[in-house]
């Protein structure tokens, strides 16, 4: 069973926020002749990475809410130029919109498992749910209608 991790997309507004930035990494990497791949760097390596390679998700929470994920591919630890030990958290660079499920502010990043995973969206909930504005859906769910 794959495990995923839980991360904050600090400064992101939405999930269509969220796909601008990765489509915008691309363009620039495909311009670049570089590898199409979207690189996260966080400061810990996580430690369970084999778990993670066997099929996880960087899931993210935009204001206050898990609302969409993107495969990962890769970690891998390095040095930075002060010799400060990082990790790129290496993922496709394609974003998924999730169920949207609240989620409290936290730290760093956190591990999620599998059966605690939000499900994508499907087609059928993207014509519903996802297609809302952001602010309507959010208020919506405050209210208990979603």
């Amino acid at each position: 069973m794959p495990l995923h991790i839980l991360k904050l997309a600090v400064g992101c507004e939405s999930v269509k926020e969220l796909k601008a930035r990765v489509a915008e990494r691309a363009a620039l990497a495909r311009k670049n002749g570089q590898p199409l791949r979207h690189v996260h760097i966080t400061r810990m390596t996580p430690k369970r990475d084999e778990e993670i390679l066997a099929g996880g998700s960087l899931y993210w929470v935009i204001k206050g809410e898990i609302a969409a994920r993107e495969k990962i591919i890769a970690i891998e630890p390095f040095r930075d130029k002060d010799g400060i030990g990082r990790c790129r958290i290496v993922m496709q660079p394609k974003v998924f919109a999730v169920s949207p499920r609240p989620m409290r502010p936290f730290q760093g990043w956190r591990y999620l498992t599998d059966d605690a995973a939000p499900a994508d969206l499907t087609k059928s909930s993207a014509a519903s749910v996802a297609s809302m504005p952001e602010p309507m859906r959010r208020e919506l769910r405050d209210l208990g209608l979603l």
